[in-house]
């Protein structure tokens, strides 16, 4: 079918087209388009099935943990992943001393993350031993997030189909666990310590593909003055994924301290169902970036009307899934996750229309490093994350998970435009956002 669609389109486009799906760029793009759609289907079967399992109480208590070891993820990764590839690729015969020292980092950073996390969180629930043993199970793929060096790798040679199949077999082979678990019967600290199982595979198969690939682990080093280049590189970077990690999870992490953990399963239910399709504006954003760059080193009229149709483009998209799935969140819930979790209804119809900002911010980030604006970056998203933090105060203790849902959409509208009119040099930016949100299209 798509050869015959083919055939309709001008001799041209069609030689540039061939071209195009021959080169290495895209066939690891579609590789990693198919990771995210695997992990997307599977994801949402089997994550539903352990909800209904679970219940809301237990699901929301999964969820809860697994948000609160989400938030120590930027501090174990290290905001190494885009300095590393672009050394690699730079310097690909010092690859064992960039790997080497790399792993390094990661396992430090890891094991600090995980110890973190788990002293937070004797702190915070001094009394809840299972919160104690999900978080010490979960936070485990903290140390595990080491051996991902070996995908940045694979990512400067533009091979990330390995890593991709490593990472879908971990998937299914977890996935597999999580529905034995539930086909037993097994305890709540039994399903979470299958989910984190997915972590150890992934680390054990990454090495296996590493070595069938010619790669040998032994051959990495420890380089000094490599660590001093990467660990002052990376600080502004980890700043940037500790306020992301905050933006997109302290909403989980402060409803389940600030309300009963059913609260917590009825918004993770509506969460799964509300960004399921959030991979689809990234794709289109990374379609278009690099035409987004080139317009903007030579036509800076065509690089504004590129960026404004972009947003239109997203604008449209978000409201395209918003209007449908809010008057169809009561069947949505109730055929995904069972009549149990009814209450999750009115939160997926709320927590929809965050994917209208979020669109927004993916097309605003896409901006503002093709202007080289790192730093509006950071402190919009920092502005994101600290309203959606007195935002969640001010509002979980009254409404519950719908004032936690309520927040997230405020906090991310002041992430992707509100925070734009505390700049004058941002303000334009601001306004084709109006000009998106009014009068959104897709032509």
């Amino acid at each position: 079918m798509a050869a015959a669609i083919l055939t309709y389109l001008p001799r041209s486009m069609r030689d540039r087209l061939a071209a195009a799906t021959q080169t290495p760029g895209f066939n690891n793009t579609l590789w990693l388009f198919s990771d995210r759609l695997i992990r997307m289907g599977v994801g949402l079967v089997v994550g539903v099935w352990v909800a209904r399992y679970l219940g809301p109480a237990g699901y929301g208590l999964l969820s809860f943990t697994g948000s609160f070891v989400m938030l120590f993820s930027a501090i174990a990764l290290f905001g190494l992943e885009s300095l590393v590839v672009r050394e690699l690729v730079t310097e690909p015969d010092g690859s064992p001393c960039i790997l080497g020292t790399t792993f390094v980092l990661r396992l430090a950073s890891g094991a600090i993350a995980y110890l973190l996390a788990v002293g937070t969180i004797i702190v915070v629930r001094p009394a809840d031993r299972t919160s104690l043993l999900l978080v010490a199970l979960l936070g485990s793929s903290l140390l595990f997030q080491a051996t991902e060096v070996i995908d940045l790798w694979f990512q400067s040679q533009v091979s990330s189909r390995y890593s991709v199949m490593a990472r879908i077999a971990a998937f299914i082979t977890a996935s597999l666990a999580k529905i034995a678990c539930v086909m037993a019967g097994a305890s709540l600290a039994a399903v979470g310590l299958a989910t984190a199982f997915e972590a150890l595979v992934t680390a054990c198969l990454m090495v296996l593909v590493y070595r069938i690939r010619g790669g040998r682990v032994t051959s990495w080093r420890w380089d000094g003055a490599q660590f001093r280049a990467l660990a002052g590189s990376a600080v502004p970077m980890v700043l940037s994924g500790i306020v992301l990690m905050i933006y997109l999870r302290v909403d989980q992490v402060m409803l389940g301290a600030l309300a009963p953990e059913a609260q917590v399963g009825y918004y993770a239910a509506a969460v799964r169902i509300s960004e399921v399709w959030y991979f689809v504006p990234a794709a289109i954003v990374s379609s278009v970036f690099p035409r987004i760059v080139e317009l903007r080193a030579g036509d800076e009229t065509q690089f504004q009307l590129k960026l404004q149709r972009l947003y239109n483009l997203l604008a449209f998209l978000g409201y395209a899934v918003a209007v449908p799935v809010t008057l169809l969140a009561p069947w949505l819930v109730r055929l995904l996750f069972g009549s149990a979790y009814q209450p999750a209804a009115p939160l997926l119809a709320v927590l929809i229309w965050a994917g209208l900002f979020a669109n927004l911010t993916v097309a605003r980030n896409a901006h503002f490093i093709a202007l080289d604006w790192g730093r509006a970056q950071l402190w919009t998203a920092s502005a994101g994350a600290i309203a959606n933090i007195l935002l969640n105060l001010l509002l979980i203790p009254r409404y519950g998970a719908m004032g936690a849902a309520a927040a997230t959409c405020l906090s991310y509208w002041v992430a992707a435009h509100g925070a734009c009119y505390a700049s004058r040099s941002l303000r334009p930016t601001a306004a084709m956002m109006v000009r998106a949100l009014t009068m959104p299209r897709w032509w």
